[in-house]
C-alpha cells in the first residue's frame, strides 16, 4: 500500500477513485455528509470543490487503485494555529482489514506534527465500528451529541468527538491541550 498526499488539482483517475471510495462509504451506510448515494459525477464535483477549499486530502493506492482517503483541516483562527480536523477517513469496504485506515491517519497526523498542528479534533458516529477504533490509536473521547446528523439510513444519529494531543506539544498543558491553570 501506498500513501500520497493528493495535488490540487488531482489527477483525473484520483478524483475518480475518491468518488468511488465515497459512493462505497455512504452505500455501506457512513455518515459522512451525504443521506444518500451520490451519482458518480456529483462525488467527483465534490471531491473536486473539497480539494480546492483547503483541505490537506491522502489517498490509499492499493497497486494503482485508489482504496482510501482521509483529510486534515487547518484551524483557521489565529488562536487556532496549533489545531486541526481529521476528517472523511474512508476505506473502500473490499480494502479494509489492512492496515489502511491506521496508515492514513498516520501520515495525517505526522504531517500535522510538521505544521506544528499539535491538537487534533475529530467526529464519527456513535455506535460504529470506527468509534471503537480511535482510540487504539491513542484518541480520547471527549463526548457525544445525540441526533447530530441524519443517516443515508434516513435517522437522525449521535457523534461521538474524539480528540489527540501529538507528541511535541508545548510542555504545561493539560489532557484537554488547554493551558494548565
Amino acid at each position: 500500500m501506498e500513501i500520497e498526499r493528493v495535488p490540487v488539482p488531482p489527477p483525473a483517475d484520483v478524483l475518480d477513485g475518491l468518488a468511488d471510495v465515497l459512493r462505497d462509504a455512504v452505500d455501506d451506510g457512513a455518515s459522512v455528509g451525504f443521506p444518500a448515494v451520490p451519482d458518480p459525477a456529483a462525488a467527483r464535483a465534490w471531491w473536486a470543490s473539497w480539494l480546492t477549499g483547503g483541505a490537506w486530502t491522502w489517498v490509499a493506492r492499493g497497486g494503482s487503485r485508489v482504496v482510501g482517503t482521509v483529510s486534515l483541516v487547518l484551524a483557521g483562527p489565529a488562536n487556532g494555529a496549533h489545531r486541526a480536523e481529521l476528517v472523511k477517513l474512508l476505506v473502500h469496504r473490499d480494502a479494509r482489514g489492512r492496515g489502511t485506515a491506521g496508515a492514513l491517519v498516520a501520515a495525517a497526523e505526522a504531517e500535522a506534527a510538521r505544521a506544528g498542528r499539535w491538537l487534533l479534533v475529530l467526529d464519527t458516529e456513535t455506535g460504529s465500528a470506527a468509534e471503537s477504533v480511535y482510540p487504539r490509536w491513542g484518541w480520547r473521547r471527549v463526548g457525544t451529541v445525540e441526533g447530530y446528523a441524519l443517516s443515508p439510513r434516513g435517522t437522525f444519529t449521535g457523534t461521538t468527538f474524539f480528540a489527540k494531543t501529538l507528541p511535541g506539544a508545548p510542555r504545561g498543558r493539560d489532557d484537554d491541550g488547554a493551558a494548565a491553570r
